[in-house]
């Protein structure tokens, strides 16, 4: 059975970089979970549970950067539509046992394209976040596993991760 062959979108006839026009579209409910995680010393992550981080609320902080970054991301993705986004959130699950933090993020619009970037863009941001706050007392923090789980809406339909 052959799979039928996909073509990059943002490519023209030249192979010059194009914004894809969405014009006629239709606007449908769009929303995105991400997922990410940032492993550190388990020390750190009492530090953060314990509100300890000279810096200040390492999720408090990291959910508003999550949320701020969400809603510039195409101002920092060159082919990425403006969206008018609906909602966001970023949430931290720490998992003590292994020195982790679980980042999830969500992202909601009514439009003619995904917002698929803009979660990832919101996951990115809070892990970030999250190692900057935290570099003074553990530099060896690794950030990882940023990635889509899941799609909603448009001609595509849903997406999810197995």
């Amino acid at each position: 059975m052959d799979m039928p062959k996909k073509k990059l979108t943002h490519i023209d006839s030249r192979g010059r970089a194009s914004m894809v026009d969405v014009t006629n579209k239709v606007i449908t409910t769009r929303e995105a979970i991400a997922t990410g995680s940032v492993l550190m010393k388990k020390e750190t992550l009492k530090l953060i549970t314990n509100d300890k981080i000279a810096k200040g609320n390492v999720f408090e902080t990291a959910r508003l950067a999550g949320i701020m970054a969400a809603k510039k991301t195409s101002g920092l993705i060159p082919l990425c539509h403006p969206l008018m986004i609906t909602s966001v959130s970023v949430d931290f699950k720490p998992v003590k046992t292994k020195g982790r933090v679980d980042i999830i993020a969500k992202v909601k619009c009514a439009g003619r394209t995904g917002v698929e970037m803009e979660t990832l863009t919101a996951a990115s941001i809070a892990a970030l976040t999250i190692y900057d706050m935290c570099k003074a007392v553990d530099r060896g923090m690794v950030i990882s596993d940023i990635m889509l789980q899941e799609k909603r809406g448009g001609k595509s339909g849903v997406w999810k991760r197995k």
